[in-house]
């Protein structure tokens, strides 16, 4: 099951052949993705560690998810060892900036050895120019992985993939089904062009007493040698039955009906007073803020911005406390605290879409 899963899983990327496995979590397959490029230009580090490195650099941009940094620091290179690339207004990473960052790192002694793109930030659900960052890559001869984690289910819309356009160049993909598909908590799959046992190489360790090699079926099955773990759950069934149950049809209307759901919820939050958006969605992530009715027409006083921050706070604990919604908020950047609506449950109407920004006008109307 699980290989005919990932083999449909990276058909989607455009690879006709490769490897993955499933993993728990997008951070652990990110994690993978850095050890396997790493292990990929240097393969003694495996048996030398640490010491047969000389200092290394990844790119990452400053929208990317948080695991990078932890992946860094958890696999001995250090958090140092990032750099992180600027990212334009919409959260997309700059590929000139990529390319001066690589060099920057060279003349400071630094082997670059990774670039890590990402396909729908966890905020804004932004999509990196895969692209151009692939060209960066392959001029330098850099691994390239994707975290597709939060975006790649947009794979399956005929409609929405132009949003990945370029994916199919990359050497790793992290993608989780768990998220925008809505397969239960854990489903990660972390996806390899590479078709050497990279995997294999890298994190096998040949126990006889596991894996014995004349066993009397095909030994291709045992895939636990791929992975850091020992025990594993079996997450492709999840996605296995999902996919037998919805077909490729059902889940592309999935992916499709979330995206049109999040734009009927854009034009409806146009119409009312007091929200304001951070920005077009380019995804299903709608960030806004509720400007509650003391505020309103007083964007030019000088404490408005600090004033403006407290108010999510405070309707979260409300609605949280009242027990009718469950709806997060950040700061980004310069920016207070917005509200980001993700739209993605497949059972979510235009009328919960109008409820919610109901609730919201109601548990604030004394603000």
């Amino acid at each position: 099951m699980e290989e005919e899963v990932l083999k449909k899983l990276r058909a989607l990327v455009g690879w006709s052949s490769g490897d993955g496995v499933f993993c728990p979590g997008g951070s652990i397959s990110n994690m993978y993705a850095v050890n396997l490029a790493r292990y990929q230009r240097y393969p003694d580090c495996k048996q030398r560690g640490l010491r047969a490195l000389p200092p290394l650099a990844l790119f990452t941009s400053k929208e990317c998810h948080y695991s990078i940094k932890k992946g860094a620091a958890f696999l001995g290179l250090g958090t140092d060892s990032v750099r992180v690339v600027k990212a334009d207004e919409r959260g997309k990473m700059i590929p000139e900036d990529l390319e001066r960052q690589i060099n920057l790192a060279e003349a400071e002694g630094a082997v670059p050895f990774l670039v890590t793109a990402t396909s729908g930030t966890t905020v804004l659900g932004a999509f990196d120019p895969l692209e151009a960052i692939a060209d960066v890559c392959q001029r330098h001869g850099l691994w390239l992985h994707v975290d597709a984690a939060w975006g790649g289910s947009v794979l399956l819309s005929q409609t929405h993939r132009h949003l990945l356009a370029g994916i199919q160049r990359a050497d790793s993909v992290a993608w989780n089904p768990h998220k925008l598909l809505t397969a239960g908590l854990q489903c990660s799959a972390l996806l390899l062009r590479d078709t050497s046992n990279l995997l294999k190489r890298c994190h096998g360790s040949q126990a006889s007493y596991l894996f014995q090699q004349d066993k009397f079926y095909d030994v291709a099955l045992d895939t636990g040698d791929k992975v850091v773990q020992c025990g594993r759950r079996v997450d492709c069934l999840k996605l296995w039955l999902m996919w037998k149950a919805q077909g490729g049809q059902g889940l592309e209307q999935r992916v499709d009906q979330a995206f049109a759901l999040a734009r009927y919820l854009v034009e409806e939050l146009k119409k009312r007073e007091g929200f304001e958006l951070v920005m077009e969605p380019e995804f299903v992530n709608v960030c806004f803020w509720f400007v509650p009715p003391s505020l309103r027409g007083k964007q030019g006083s000088p404490d408005y911005a600090e004033r403006l921050a407290k108010v999510a706070p405070v309707l979260k604990e409300r609605m949280v406390k009242e027990g009718s919604m469950m709806v997060g908020y950040q700061p980004h950047g310069t920016r207070g605290n917005f509200f980001r609506m993700v739209v993605a449950n497949p059972a979510l109407t235009q009328a919960d879409m109008d409820f919610f920004l109901n609730e919201l006008e109601r548990l604030g109307q004394d603000l």
